[in-house]
C-alpha cells in the first residue's frame, strides 16, 4: 500500500506538524549547547513528534468522534508543552538565535490554534456514518 493513500496526510495540522517536527529536531542538534542536547533538547523533540503522532492517530480512529477529538487534545497538548520547552531554552539563553526563536514560537502559536480550529469542527461537524 502506498502511503500517498493515507488521508491524514492531507490535513494541514498534520502537514504544519511534519515540518515543525524536522526544525525542531534540527534545532536541538544545531542551535544548543552539547547538555541541552540530551535534557531539554530530547524532550523538545519528544514532544514535538508526539504531536504529529497523535494527530495520526486519531485520524486512525476517526470512526469514532469520542477517539478522534481525544486524540487531538493530546496532539494539542503536546503542542502547548513543546512552545513551553522552546520558552525555557530561549529564557535560559540556551536558544540564543533571536530570529529563530520567534518563528518557531510563531509557527507553533499557529499549528495550536489549527489544531484547536481542527478540534472544533469534528466536535460540530464529524458524521459518525461516515468513516
Amino acid at each position: 500500500m502506498s502511503t500517498e493513500s493515507f488521508g491524514y496526510k492531507k490535513l494541514r495540522i498534520w502537514e504544519q506538524a511534519r515540518e515543525l517536527v524536522s526544525d525542531v529536531h534540527h534545532m536541538t542538534l544545531s542551535k544548543l549547547p552539547k547538555f541541552e542536547m540530551y535534557e531539554k533538547g530530547s524532550q523538545i523533540r519528544r514532544s514535538m513528534k508526539s504531536v504529529k503522532a497523535n494527530i495520526v492517530e486519531g485520524y486512525g480512529r476517526r470512526r469514532h468522534k469520542s477517539e478522534y477529538i481525544r486524540f487531538l487534545g493530546f496532539s494539542y497538548a503536546s503542542v502547548l508543552e513543546t512552545i513551553d520547552h522552546l520558552e525555557t531554552l530561549y529564557e535560559t539563553k540556551s536558544l540564543r538565535d533571536d530570529a529563530l526563536y520567534h518563528a518557531l514560537h510563531e509557527r507553533l502559536t499557529l499549528l495550536s490554534k489549527s489544531i484547536y480550529k481542527f478540534t472544533r469542527g469534528v466536535e460540530l461537524h464529524h458524521n459518525e456514518e461516515r468513516a
